[in-house]
């Protein structure tokens, strides 16, 4: 994808989660419409901060890893240092946690409302260096409209 289709997707995310009171519901369908519009993943969905680990949330794909401790695997390092993991090959990276052996590179972005962490966006692709900057950027700004629609609300966690 590049930055327009990013720009056009980031318009759909809002569109349909302006609306709606019910932020599971918003999480279930932010993950739905993304798997729909980026290509060549296998596995995209979120990981929900609950006390101190990741729980699954919302997901497409095959079944995954239910609880992820912060630090640990791209996840956890993407909690514990508040920052994007773009991952060319995650048979490469230190401490990689397998829940899916098809996949070979990830990109995790860190879920942020109201400055509180809430948890992840996991996308996993079977292609090596699957994700470029642009992918980074743009799945950044879809993750901040995702989270400032959730502003308002009680978190699902």
């Amino acid at each position: 994808m590049n930055d327009s289709d990013y720009t056009l997707l980031n318009s759909q995310v809002r569109a349909l989660l302006a609306d709606e009171a019910d932020a599971l519901a918003s999480a279930s369908n932010f993950v739905a419409l993304l798997n729909d519009a980026i290509d060549d993943i296998n596995w995209l969905g979120i990981y929900v901060m609950r006390g101190d680990e990741l729980v699954l949330g919302p997901f497409q794909g095959k079944p995954a890893c239910v609880r992820l401790m912060p630090g640990s695997g791209v996840c956890g390092t993407a909690v514990a240092t508040r920052r994007t993991q773009r991952i060319a090959d995650v048979h490469q990276f230190d401490g990689h946690i397998v829940c899916d052996t098809d996949s070979r590179s990830e990109l995790v972005v860190p879920l942020l409302v109201s400055g509180e962490l809430i948890g992840v966006l996991d996308i996993d692709s079977p292609t090596p260096d699957r994700f470029s900057e642009t992918d980074q950027r743009g799945v950044e700004k879809l993750c901040t409209s995702f989270c400032e629609t959730q502003q308002s609300r009680d978190h699902f966690i």
